[in-house]
């Protein structure tokens, strides 16, 4: 035989969980069931005051634990971790705004800088640009009054022969 512990609940009201475990005989060849719950409530309803996951967002070691509903404290701590967990999904969202709001700077500021560069190129390449445009006139200028003297030479050539 093999001996079943079953929990019952005493009649004294010591405490609110105070309960009694008695022991009895089962036959060997019978399959035993134990079950126990530590609230009052029958199985087929769910306790008045259940607590599902209030942020789910939250990592689980984070989640607020289901307070003891005897216990005025643990009432207040529970208030408390869900006041802190909601402060702190606040305070995550707003770290994921400005995250955001940074990277769009970032872009801002890459572009500025490229097109910084652009300018200082495209000034750069001006500068170069113009100054062949003056060497090239001033050779232009230099050909234009070799060939007038190369004309004249000629011209004088012509006119002793």
């Amino acid at each position: 035989m093999v001996r079943a512990a079953v929990l019952e609940r005493t009649d004294k009201r010591v405490d609110s969980s105070a309960h009694m475990i008695t022991t009895a005989r089962v036959p060997a060849d019978k399959p035993v069931r134990i079950a126990f719950s530590l609230n009052d409530s029958p199985d087929d309803t769910p306790p008045e005051n259940t607590f599902p996951l209030a942020f789910p967002e939250l990592e689980q070691q984070l989640q607020p634990l289901p307070p003891c509903h005897d216990s005025t404290e643990s009432m207040e701590v529970f208030k408390q971790h869900c006041q802190i967990a909601e402060e702190y999904h606040e305070v995550k969202k707003e770290i994921a705004l400005l995250e955001e709001r940074k990277k769009e700077l970032i872009a801002r500021l890459e572009q500025a800088e490229k097109e910084s560069m652009d300018a200082a190129q495209l000034t750069k390449e001006y500068a170069e640009l113009t100054e062949e445009n003056r060497t090239l006139k001033l050779a232009q200028t230099q050909c234009a009054e070799q060939l007038e003297k190369l004309r004249i030479q000629y011209q004088k050539r012509q006119c002793s022969s």
